[in-house]
């Protein structure tokens, strides 16, 4: 799905990873679920491209939803994996579990029932990661600065693409509750330090990023400052 010039979604609204496309390449931000592999060929397809193209991969975070196919691509292809370091063992399936989300809701089935198709129940950990610190500006498409965004996991970041106006945030917010169906900027849930991951939230600011592109939701296209708000509101 074409968000804008150089920019694309796969999944939808329930999980989400991203593209960003340039000359030198694609690189791929979060892997979803496994059966999201699928939907990555397809939009390699649509854009006249193949897995060769892809430079890099970076994770927003370790969960299981945002592995998905990284292994994948790693393990065949040789494609970098790019995570925290606070987030490597999480991503390879030794860290910390998420902390607890709130109520189960209607929406929380359909989460699950949706996972279950796209291959949720057959995790496949890193065996091998590329550790981030914070801070990078890395050489790979798009040229990703790295923001770090501590609170739903230790290692949890935003990833800013200056040259597509977008800041992606994994689970740093969401704007589609999975538990609740709720839409709109909001708090994610599963948090770890819920106080410490909307704090981090003001390190966003300064991106002035267009889009604010979440793991879980719809793309936000209101402006970061904007979303940042509505979250503090909804905390």
């Amino acid at each position: 799905m074409k968000l804008a010039s150089s920019l694309h979604r796969i999944g939808n609204d329930i999980v989400a990873c991203y593209l960003v496309t340039d000359e030198t390449g694609i690189t791929v931000i979060d892997a979803g679920l496994p059966g999201h592999y699928r939907d990555l060929e397809r939009e390699l397809e649509s854009l006249n491209k193949t897995v060769s193209d892809i430079r890099g991969i970076i994770l927003t975070h370790g969960d299981s939803d945002h592995v998905g196919f990284a292994e994948r691509l790693r393990k065949l292809h040789g494609i970098p994996v790019y995570i925290h370091a606070g987030d490597a063992e999480r991503a390879q399936g030794r860290g910390k579990g998420t902390g607890t989300g709130g109520p189960m809701k209607l929406a929380a089935l359909g989460f699950m029932a949706y996972a279950l198709r796209k291959g949720g129940a057959r995790t496949t950990w890193l065996t091998d990661v590329v550790e981030l610190r914070g801070g990078e500006t890395l050489d790979l498409p798009g040229q990703p600065r790295i923001i770090g965004l501590p609170g739903h996991s230790e290692g949890s970041i935003a990833i800013h693409m200056p040259a597509v106006g977008a800041v992606f945030v994994g689970d740093g917010l969401t704007t589609r509750h999975v538990l609740t169906g709720a839409v709109g900027p909001r708090p994610a849930p599963f948090t770890d330090e819920p106080e410490q991951a909307v704090q981090s939230l003001q390190a966003l600011l300064a991106t002035n990023a267009t889009w604010v592109l979440p793991g879980h939701g719809a793309p936000f296209s209101g402006g970061v400052a904007a979303a940042v708000a509505a979250v503090e509101a909804a905390a």
